[in-house]
């Protein structure tokens, strides 16, 4: 799926699921024991637009969530989705 943020039908949710799905891909890639690889540039760049008109709460609760999901640490998650910080 790929963003078109000018497209009048986008709603919310997408914005939601585009970046659940690159927190779940970054998770699957670099914690889950899978040969599998799940992300890719579409899931990143999907994500990235999607950060930029999503509030910080929201980020952070789907963040939270799926790291208590995965059992993965919220700390450590963070440092993998976002190394450079």
């Amino acid at each position: 799926m790929i963003l078109d943020l000018n497209d009048p039908e986008l709603e919310f949710a997408d914005l939601v699921y585009a970046y659940q799905s690159w927190v779940i891909a970054v998770i699957n890639d670099e914690k889950l024991d899978t040969k599998d690889k799940l992300l890719t540039e579409e899931i990143t760049e999907d994500a990235l637009n999607a950060s930029r008109f999503l509030p910080g709460e929201v980020s952070s609760a789907i963040e939270t969530t799926l790291a208590r999901v995965y059992e993965v640490d919220p700390e450590e998650l963070a440092n993998i989705l976002f190394p450079e910080d």
